[in-house]
């Protein structure tokens, strides 16, 4: 091909460098426009899915080597039945002393029973500031050494839980027979050393609920608002459920029991659940004995009320726990309990429970079902 001819549709040469030099220009000031790479926007890698952790309520401070099981994954610890809840629930109660065998995890599992009253915590120590567990031959055992508690683990695995119980044993006129003991708040008079004494029971078992059982002989008034303030305290610090367990006379609850729940209100500490010792008359005894039961509740109901300043009077079922102490197994017919079951419904009380002698299974297992 001759030199100065080009082949159809090729540029001419000096057109054609023309245009590469214009592009590697035009590249040159594009790069320059472009941003440093500190400062392009970059989206952040997704973020991993949250682990499933098991909700264990607001405050959850370290657990002693004897509750620290691991509860299954998306396991949420209830606090004991109480007002929060709808209809009535079942509440066993064991006295650690004169049972020190027994076997929380296996019971809830043989009965279907999750919630449990452990008693009793009492005043330890030369000033009475380190609570202790009562037992059977008067010694005192230190919180973290008590076998049944130290189940409670065990027991939150399955979905129960349980309370420990201050106060009480016998003299108290619970009808346990065991070792007895006063609340710290009887001996203890340092209000600091007094909260720190609740606190250490609360912290050692990460419990979201106490219960403290006050004396059929009634207490002082120091040591109901020495109670009261250390329990503002503790509400203070943590979500805590708290139930007073008082003896139920035909008259209603006694003036010293009535007394110590207004100290509380007074305080600003909340007692959400009143649970009632209540002996059940003999069958032998003339008819009428659940009635008369129902009386005595009634007239306790009222007293709660008052004292806690409800603005409506009926508002106070709620907060009734029923505790039947039976002498004698008998005394409780599956029918009785079908009649009491009923009324804990109709009423809406918090829980029902039972002491003392067993009843038949067939009554306590009408007891134990009173969930609607």
């Amino acid at each position: 091909m001759p030199r100065h001819q080009r082949e159809p549709g090729l540029l001419p040469r000096p057109l054609a460098v023309l245009a590469g030099l214009a592009l590697v220009a035009a590249t040159v000031v594009a790069v320059r426009l472009l941003p440093p790479a500190s400062a392009v926007a970059t989206s952040p890698p997704p973020a991993p899915p949250a682990s499933r952790a098991a909700p264990l309520g607001l405050h959850t401070p370290a657990l002693s080597a004897a509750v620290a099981e691991a509860p299954p994954p998306g396991f949420m610890r209830p606090g004991l039945v109480g007002p929060a809840t709808v209809g009535p629930g079942f509440v066993g109660y064991v006295d650690t002393a004169a049972d020190p065998a027994f076997d929380l995890p296996a019971t809830a599992l043989r009965t279907g029973v999750l919630h449990y009253l452990l008693g009793h915590l009492v005043a330890g120590g030369a000033d009475g500031c380190s609570p202790a567990w009562a037992s059977a031959g008067g010694t005192l055992i230190d919180p973290g050494v008590n076998q049944v508690a130290n189940r409670i683990g065990r027991l939150r695995a399955l979905g129960g839980d349980a309370a420990p119980s201050f106060g009480g044993g016998s003299g108290d006129g619970d009808g346990s027979g065991s070792a007895g003991g006063a609340d710290p708040a009887a001996r203890c008079t340092e209000p600091r050393a007094l909260a720190a004494a609740y606190r250490r029971v609360v912290g050692a078992f990460d419990v979201s609920a106490v219960d403290f059982e006050l004396p059929a002989e009634g207490e002082s008034a120091a040591t109901a608002a020495r109670r009261a303030r250390a329990l503002r305290v503790l509400q203070r610090e943590r979500e805590l459920q708290i139930s007073f367990t008082a003896p139920l006379t035909a008259s209603g609850l006694g003036a010293s029991c009535v007394a110590a729940l207004r100290a509380a209100h007074r305080a600003g500490a909340e007692v959400g659940t009143v649970n009632l010792l209540a002996g059940l008359e003999p069958r032998t005894a003339p008819s009428g004995r659940l009635s008369r039961l129902a009386d005595a509740v009634r007239l306790a109901e009222a007293q709660i009320a008052r004292a806690q300043s409800l603005p409506d009077e009926e508002d106070a079922w709620r907060r009734v726990a029923l505790t039947l102490v039976l002498a004698d197994g008998s005394e409780l017919s599956e029918q009785d309990a079908r009649t009491l079951s009923d009324y804990a419904v109709r009423h809406g009380l918090a829980w029902l429970s039972l002491r003392g002698a067993d009843p038949d299974e067939g009554a306590a297992t009408v007891l134990r079902g009173s969930v609607p």
